[in-house]
């Protein structure tokens, strides 16, 4: 179980640092699932923990001040879970949470400890000290890097089997009141994004959608495959329509073209 933990340790530095850089994304929970199920070796149940993750996740959004709970850590801890102890993926869901929540916290009070540096970042610019900002830059990567592994190799590495053992002793309405939080996070995440997007508009969308799923009962693939063919349809359609952002050929390219 070492060399698993190891390896989770450094995906989740990784994706600690990328999470905050913002390069590639691969932060997200499906498919951290992904890569965690490749390490444990069971795939299968990795990409349906990440994926029900990636629901919740979906709508959090990081707002200035206002955080929400680590993608990282709880996609991360969450899908361990779910396969050390193969557990239900809505019981790996409501116990990634609380390790999110609390993870979370530990790195707004990093980010103040670190403040300070910043008015060495300040020194460093007035004194045309390249080098000295990038030293500070560098040991805020590093310090994500290492707390995001370390926090992710201790509860797996120490805490696997008796994970697995207690979740055997723990009784059965526990683990279905897990289950049933975690069935509702995903609901809540979505929940959070139409707060965030909806509008009057796309209601029309919304409703085809539901009777799409409740009461035709199609798979959520080929529901996304009609919602993508009808944003294909709109964006084609007002791709060329004049507006703000889409003026039509400037009087100079008339002229030109004259």
């Amino acid at each position: 179980m070492l060399l698993e933990a190891l390896l989770i340790a450094l995906w989740a530095g990784i994706i600690g640092i990328d999470l905050y850089v913002g390069l590639t994304h691969i932060h997200r929970p499906v498919v951290t699932g992904l890569v965690v199920g490749l390490i444990l070796g069971d795939v299968t149940t990795g990409l349906i923990v990440g994926g029900t993750l990636e629901l919740i996740w979906m709508g959090m959004v990081p707002l200035a001040g206002a955080q929400p709970p680590n993608v990282v850590i709880g996609g991360v801890i969450g899908t361990a879970f779910g396969i050390i102890a193969g557990q239900d993926p809505q019981v790996a869901v409501g116990v990634a949470i609380p390790f999110a929540v609390a993870v979370q916290g530990l790195i707004t009070l990093f980010f103040t400890a670190f403040a300070p540096m910043m008015h060495k970042a300040d020194k460093f610019a007035l004194d045309a000290n390249y080098r000295g900002i990038e030293g500070i830059n560098y040991l805020g990567i590093a310090i994500l890097f290492v707390f995001n592994a370390l926090i992710a190799f201790l509860p797996i590495y120490f805490g696997a089997e008796e994970a697995a053992a207690f979740v055997e002793t723990v009784p059965q309405w526990i683990i279905d009141g897990l289950s049933i939080a975690g069935g509702i996070m995903p609901a809540i995440g979505f929940a959070m994004l139409l707060k965030i997007m909806m509008k009057v508009e796309y209601v029309m969308f919304f409703i085809v959608g539901f009777v799409l799923a409740a009461y035709l009962e199609l798979p959520i693939l080929a529901i996304a495959l009609i919602g993508l063919a009808i944003a294909l349809y709109d964006f084609y359609q007002n791709k060329n329509k004049p507006g703000p952002d889409n003026q039509g050929p400037r009087e100079e390219e008339i002229a030109d073209g004259i």
